[in-house]
């Protein structure tokens, strides 16, 4: 650690760790005290209006109407199988192209190719395909979700060292062993990274086809809070997105802490060959 990284910590006197969880929450404080006082003082109340009105307003109309609760419990649905969907067809995908030169030559540049097409161009053909229900944001949300998990993907098994492939290879490994004790173990990072960028364009694929093509979802609502200049419930709602996305980056940082490799606990051989803790 650096002596930059641990002044403040020192400063203040206590772990570095508590000391980073203070430092962000007395910036979400000040950032929550600064909007009350734009609210209050200068904004007008037809386009922003205090935290104090929109903590209102979420529990009553937002919380407290079935309909949006019902709305937004669907498009948690929506979100998590788009993205489970683009996870497990992003990863496979990658691997497939990742796993040798000839499909990374092939196929990656089509993927890229694809990849930097603004996808809500293209939002007619879904809902031409898949008409107006759940099925059209879920595929729509899986467009946007898939590519960067195949990127990733590919990156990864790309930084793979290929000594280490050719050691395995001299001990008499075969593919399945490669890959699951070489080319996995250097991929994870990348792969979460992936994940990552994955939920947070899963999401905003599912909102934009709310917004699109929704009569009664979280898009609808949305609309209509907008078009009646009715500010408060409208971020009530849009911070009901963000918490949804919160919960849903902290299911893949868990993820991450127990799956990256030299974050868990690794046994190790002693000098009498038993193996340790």
């Amino acid at each position: 650690m650096s002596a930059l990284d641990s002044a403040p910590a020192e400063i203040m006197g206590m772990p570095r760790g508590r000391a980073v969880a203070l430092t962000r929450w007395a910036i979400i404080v000040g950032a929550a005290l600064a909007l009350e006082l734009y609210g209050r003082l200068f904004a007008d109340p037809s386009f922003f209006q205090p935290l104090s009105a929109i903590a209102r307003a979420w529990v009553n109309p937002i919380m407290s109407d079935e309909r949006i609760v019902g709305a937004l419990g669907m498009a948690v649905f929506e979100i998590a199988l788009a993205y489970g969907l683009s996870i497990v067809v992003g990863a496979a995908i990658g691997m497939a192209i990742g796993g040798s030169n000839f499909a990374r030559a092939s196929f990656l540049p089509i993927v890229l190719l694809l990849y930097a097409i603004p996808q809500v161009s293209l939002m007619p053909l879904f809902v031409l395909v898949f008409g107006l229900g759940a099925a059209s944001k879920i595929a729509f949300g899986f467009s946007h979700g898939v590519f960067p998990v195949i990127v990733n993907v590919v990156a990864g098994m790309r930084n793979t060292n290929p000594l280490h492939l050719r050691a395995m290879r001299s001990m008499g490994g075969t593919r399945a062993d490669e890959l699951r004790h070489v080319v996995f173990p250097n991929m994870v990072p990348s792969f979460f990274v992936g994940l990552r960028l994955a939920m947070t364009m899963t999401m905003l694929g599912v909102i934009l086809a709310e917004l699109y093509v929704s009569t009664g979802g979280i898009g609808y609502f949305t609309r209509v809070y907008a078009e009646n200049y009715n500010p408060a419930p409208l971020f009530a709602l849009i911070g009901s997105l963000a918490i949804i996305a919160v919960a849903f980056n902290s299911l893949v940082r868990v993820a991450e802490r127990r799956l990256m490799p030299g974050r868990r606990p690794t046994a190790r051989l002693n000098l009498s060959g038993a193996r340790t803790k």
